[in-house]
């Protein structure tokens, strides 16, 4: 490890930014610490707002040259960036589940094969992007999407490259330059992507990566007068903070934030399906702002329920994330992990029962933990923990499972598992969600909606909804008449 070059399990990593097609160094680093033992994985260029006054200008140098390049060749480049991602897998895998600690495997088969796919979408989305003309009165209605500029994507640390490109991948379609600030616990896959979309053939300035620690960089990035769009996956309290840094220059955000979803599993559900899609909630050891972190049970069935689960996430094993026979692998800092131990120490003193877990287990690793005898209103229930603790509470009926579901601040996501299709969509039609999964959980199709309602987000992403974002739509209105023959 040298000063701006690490090695992480044979792979080479440069530390310092990407700015306008060049590395740059910064006068002062942070230490990247691996979750999985605490190794020190490297020092990180630390930004300041210099750094993130260069990579806007570099950006906004790029943008006319970009948004003027025609679709077809946007959307070339990016398949070769999908190229290179593909034949970099292994490498992306093994760096990605050191930095963050999920599983190897799942890196492997589903999160970088899936990275590649979001280029690979968003590339032809665009070439297929249109509205159909309209007429009024015999004048003819044409929308566009015009690139907006330059894009700062400020993006998390759980799924660290698939969740920048969900955000990268659909702004350079659209035309415009991106500025990207990975989160500062997991900064190691953004740098390769760089090296990628620069090895693709991607012009100088049109991808930027600044890496930063604290909130200097970010506040720089959010307030600059040249930035068009600011995109940003996290925390509740960092989106206030953000909107307030945009809001001098009236820049559109997209903000995607916490969540506190329901599992709600009625009677008449499948209980083994039920039971699958509860210990699926411990994926990534609980650190999915998606996941169905409160189960909602009916009456007549939670006993049952309480005993599969307990009995099959009881064997769910934990460790080594690299280990193929690993289910679940540490949390991401000693931060985030006293964090959750608050919240479950604070729940048991109040009355929780823990049925499952409640404890540390070394390390940075923390028990699958279920929790019953919880109050609606009790910190547990409202608040989002981020780590694989899951609370449960019963039922009666309809009523109070959908108010139940409802009553927190959030609404993300929900789950509902019911053998009734006719219940199945009473209940969708009442819950506040962004998105609700039917006897199924976390299955996403890009060219769907994506986005949170209340304190879980503002707007929403996937197919033409990110063009609309990322883009400033134009109607062209054109009169019948006024035409000269130049014949």
């Amino acid at each position: 490890m040298t000063d701006h070059i690490t090695t992480v399990a044979g792979v080479t990593v440069d530390t310092r930014h990407w700015i306008g097609g060049e590395r740059v160094a910064s006068t002062e680093t942070f230490t990247d610490v691996s979750p999985i033992d605490g190794s020190v994985l490297g020092e990180i260029a630390r930004g300041t707002a210099m750094e993130a006054a260069a990579a806007v200008a570099a950006a906004k140098a790029a943008f006319p040259g970009w948004a003027a390049t025609p679709r077809a060749e946007r959307a070339r480049l990016l398949h070769a960036v999908a190229d290179g991602v593909e034949k970099r897998i292994e490498e992306l895998a093994i760096v990605e589940t050191t930095d963050n600690g999920a599983l190897l495997r799942s890196h492997r088969r589903g999160v970088m094969p899936r990275v590649a796919h979001n280029f690979r979408f968003f590339a032809d989305w665009l070439l297929r992007l249109e509205h159909e003309d309209f007429d009024t009165r015999g004048h003819t209605n044409q929308v566009s999407w015009d690139p907006a500029g330059p894009c700062v994507l400020i993006t998390p640390w759980n799924a660290p490259l698939m969740l920048a490109t969900w955000k990268v991948a659909p702004a350079l379609a659209a035309g415009n330059t991106v500025i990207l600030k990975p989160a500062e616990w997991t900064p190691l896959t953004a740098s390769l992507l760089a090296d990628i979309a620069a090895e693709a053939g991607l012009p100088a300035g049109v991808l930027n990566v600044v890496h930063g620690y604290g909130s200097e960089i970010g506040d720089a990035l959010t307030s600059h007068p040249d930035v068009r769009r600011i995109s940003f996956t996290g925390s509740v309290p960092t989106a206030k903070r953000i909107t307030e840094s945009a809001a001098a220059n009236l820049t559109p955000l997209s903000l995607e934030l916490g969540g506190k979803s329901p599992l709600l599993v009625f009677a008449d559900a499948d209980l083994e399906l039920a039971v699958d899609l509860a210990v699926e909630q411990y994926d990534n050891a609980g650190q999915v702002c998606l996941a169905a972190t409160r189960f909602l049970v009916e009456d007549s069935v939670a006993e049952e329920f309480t005993r599969r689960f307990v009995e099959q996430a009881g064997r769910l094993v934990q460790g080594d994330p690299r280990d193929v026979a690993t289910d679940i692998g540490p949390n991401i800092h000693p931060r985030q992990l006293e964090k959750i131990d608050g919240f479950v120490r604070r729940a048991i003193a109040a009355g929780a029962r823990a049925v499952l877990g409640g404890h540390r287990k070394g390390g940075q690793y923390y028990a699958p933990t279920l929790l019953t005898d919880v109050a609606q209103d009790s910190e547990v229930v409202q608040e989002e923990v981020f780590g694989p603790v899951l609370t449960l509470q019963t039922f009666a009926d309809e009523d109070e499972a959908v108010r139940l579901a409802n009553d927190t601040r959030f609404g993300l996501a929900a789950t509902l598992v019911t053998g009734d299709r006719e219940r199945a969509e009473r209940v969708t039609a009442r819950l506040v969600a962004g998105t609700v999964w039917v006897n199924c959980f976390f299955v996403r199709d890009l060219q769907a909606p994506f986005g949170g309602s209340r304190h879980s987000g503002v707007g929403r992403e996937g197919g033409t909804w990110s063009f609309d974002f990322y883009c400033d739509l134009k109607n062209t209105v054109t009169a019948p008449k006024g035409w000269k023959d130049h014949g």
